[in-house]
């Protein structure tokens, strides 16, 4: 009886041995990628509501703001006003512009009669001179006379030239007297600002007794049809994005909300820092107010597949962005080969290119080279 007891404690640490290297023996069941329908291929990105025309406007001139016609939130139309500076000392400087032409004209009026006075007198003396010399040339008149007839008729031809440089420079003054009142006027034109072009009120950033600077912004108008999403899309994942690809919008505000657009844009410059480039999308149907610079995600449809198999990247090791290392199950063992794949989705699963053998989509403890397996009905 002794004898036995020790036989069965000799003979249990073997049966136990042998129990566990039969079970670490066993085929283990395994997952295989199987055939799936319709995989979506999506790429993902971050960023925000922006606007394609927007404008930062203020006056040209300074100025003291008197009056404001519009505030943030309402909707203008091209050529309205939005806000009046004090105009009374450019009205003062545009009246005396208007009284330099009146100058000008009625200064171009006398050298004209001055020229037209000269010229007959020129005519006058020319004709005397013309007489005379021909009297004098027959013995009938003074030589004298003569010459004193030539020489007024030289004096009333350079009046007559000195009449036409009045002429050149009144008309030189009028053009220039005319400029300064369009430059006056022009300049009170200024002192009214107007819309550009239809536009919603982002920002109103003066209130009215303001004294400005030219060129200080006063208003943020943003074209109502040029909202879109503008996105950054990471390099690796951006090479199969194409103008028109239909997409998915969520905004932080309104998270349980899908906004359909599709693609306008994509940047031909990436970020040389975030190594992202930028994508532009337009919504089909857009929040009815949409708010600059709210950050959002979008989720672009770059292809759809009718049929695919896919493997979870985590159960692929030294992923490059094509291909891989992974276990199949080949002959009813494990074995580890190297993998390729044409795509991603975006729950980070791989698409197993085709031709591919049957890959393991779960590692579990105990994998090796040539255990045993079975593939999970």
């Amino acid at each position: 009886m002794k004898r036995l007891r020790w036989l069965l404690l000799l003979l249990l640490p073997l049966a136990l041995a042998a129990g566990l290297y039969a079970w670490g023996q066993r085929p283990l069941e395994v997952s295989i990628a199987r055939v799936e329908r319709d995989v979506p291929i999506r790429v993902f990105g971050l960023g925000t509501v922006e606007a394609r025309i927007l404008s930062r406007i203020g006056f040209e001139v300074s100025g003291v703001l008197v009056a404001l016609e519009a505030d943030h939130g309402d909707r203008v139309t091209a050529g309205a006003v939005l806000a009046r500076l004090d105009d009374a000392s450019q009205r003062a400087r545009l009246a005396r512009a208007e009284a330099m032409l009146q100058n000008a004209e009625a200064q171009q009026g006398r050298v004209a009669a001055i020229a037209e006075r000269a010229t007959a007198t020129y005519a006058q003396k020319r004709s005397l001179a013309q007489r005379r010399r021909e009297l004098a040339n027959r013995g009938s008149g003074s030589l004298e006379a003569a010459e004193l007839a030539e020489t007024e008729a030289l004096t009333a031809a350079a009046d007559l030239t000195v009449a036409r440089a009045d002429i050149a420079v009144a008309q030189a003054l009028l053009a220039d007297a005319r400029a300064n009142l369009l430059a006056e006027q022009t300049t009170l034109a200024k002192h009214r600002l107007l819309a550009p072009f239809d536009a919603v009120v982002i920002a109103r950033n003066r209130e009215a007794g303001a004294a400005l600077a030219p060129g200080e912004v006063i208003f943020t108008l943003v074209a109502p049809g040029s909202l879109w999403a503008l996105a950054h899309v990471d390099e690796a994942r951006a090479g199969q994005i194409r103008e028109d690809q239909p997409a998915e919008i969520r905004l932080r505000s309104l998270p349980g909300e899908v906004f359909p657009a599709r693609v306008v844009r994509i940047g031909l410059e990436s970020d040389r820092v975030t190594e992202e480039r930028r994508v532009n999308l337009r919504c089909e149907r857009c929040p009815e107010r949409p708010v600059i610079g709210e950050q959002l995600q979008v989720e672009i449809e770059t292809g759809r597949l009718a049929e695919a198999r896919l493997v979870p990247e985590a159960a692929i090791t030294g992923f490059d962005g094509s291909q891989g290392r992974g276990w199949v199950l080949e002959g009813g063992v494990l074995r580890q080969r190297d993998l390729r794949f044409t795509g991603r989705t975006l729950d980070a699963r791989l698409v197993l290119e085709q031709g591919a053998p049957e890959v393991i989509t779960r590692i579990l403890p105990g994998f090796r080279e040539g255990r045993a397996a079975r593939a999970q009905p």
